[in-house]
């Protein structure tokens, strides 16, 4: 028997030229599919998803991978029920903002109006324009994080979170790394056609929860370009020599400071305090180890300095949010280990 006909909810996908098509037309094709997975064993009756690519203009929209995208329509003077800015290539100077004037201005009027707000990965740049997330706990694609807080320090952003909810209604949704829309879209259909429906699209999709967060896909990648000399070399050892006893201590004798002014100027450079940096680098270190060899966790443990397995083990947790085999599993490379 098909799905009892309502209310659709009406989206609105923002297609620009920066936008990631697998974002994209994932997000356009799961929203979509409550229409028609008709029988699909557990989907209930409920509301559908009218779900549209709308653009600063009705134009076709050629986007960064080398598809012209034909749209629905132009964005302003359209009415919507949820606004979702999809993941957009960002380069490496950061976003420019103010390219899309009309977008911005309309997505604020349809929060005045009573839309939800989303973003998915990296989408979350354009919606920053608006001021809309300031002051409230967001989302972004790891890579971005640092990018992002310097462009928009009014957001406090969480990149070791999948999906985040904010606002007074719970009506600015963001979601992390790229495929983190799945969380989102779940999440969507869960809110707005319960979650059976939710569940029932999960599997037919075979969708991914990123239930353990991000922080197992985030690489440490430290500020390397911060200006300052003796930290910059003592970051520069510290690649070499994490594994040795007391490297904190080692790095203060090499610096010539004191403990305390040594602390104070490494933070200031790296963002870290000199311990977190090091426990933060040795489990990177052993996360290559757990991806590309097949040494037991003991051994993992001691090559990167710890002598006590189930320390390292708390630590592992601690910073990558797993366990280490947990991280093996799910990084190890199914071809085996690595050779040379």
């Amino acid at each position: 028997m098909g799905r009892v006909a309502s209310a659709a909810v009406h989206v609105g996908i923002v297609a620009i030229p920066e936008a990631g098509l697998a974002t994209l037309s994932g997000i356009f094709d799961v929203l979509n599919s409550l229409a028609w997975l008709d029988g699909h064993e557990g989907l209930p009756a409920g509301p559908t998803f009218q779900v549209e690519l709308l653009g600063e203009a009705a134009d076709p929209v050629p986007l960064a991978s080398g598809v012209t995208l034909p749209l629905h329509g132009a964005a302003p003077g359209r009415s919507c029920d949820i606004v979702i800015v999809p993941s957009l290539f960002v380069r490496g100077t950061g976003w420019k903002g103010g390219r899309y004037p009309d977008l911005a201005r309309w997505i604020v009027e349809r929060h005045r109006a009573g839309a939800t707000i989303c973003s998915a990965c990296s989408g979350l740049f354009l919606i920053a324009e608006t001021g809309l997330f300031d002051g409230v706990e967001a989302t972004v694609h790891w890579p971005y994080a640092r990018m992002f807080g310097a462009q928009y320090p009014a957001v406090r952003v969480h990149p070791d979170r999948a999906l985040v909810v904010s606002g007074q209604r719970g009506e600015l949704i963001s979601s992390g790394a790229s495929t983190s829309w799945h969380d989102l879209v779940l999440y969507l259909i869960g809110r707005e056609a319960g979650p059976a429906a939710a569940r029932a699209v999960c599997k037919a999709f075979a969708l991914q929860r990123h239930v353990d967060g991000l922080a197992p896909f985030i690489v440490f990648d430290p500020p390397r370009e911060h200006g300052d000399a003796v930290v910059a070399a003592c970051q520069a050892w510290l690649d070499g020599h994490a594994s040795v006893a007391f490297p904190v201590r080692e790095m203060v004798a090499r610096s010539g400071l004191s403990e305390r002014g040594f602390s104070r100027r490494f933070q200031a450079a790296t963002g870290h305090p000199p311990l977190d940096y090091v426990q933060r680098l040795r489990v990177e270190q052993a996360k290559r180890r757990l991806e590309r060899t097949d040494d037991p966790i003991e051994q993992v443990a001691w090559a990167v300095g710890y002598e006590d397995p189930s320390a390292f083990r708390r630590l592992f947790a601690r910073i990558a949010g797993i366990s280490p085999g947990h991280y093996r599993r799910q990084f190890g490379h199914p071809g085996g280990t690595d050779r040379g």
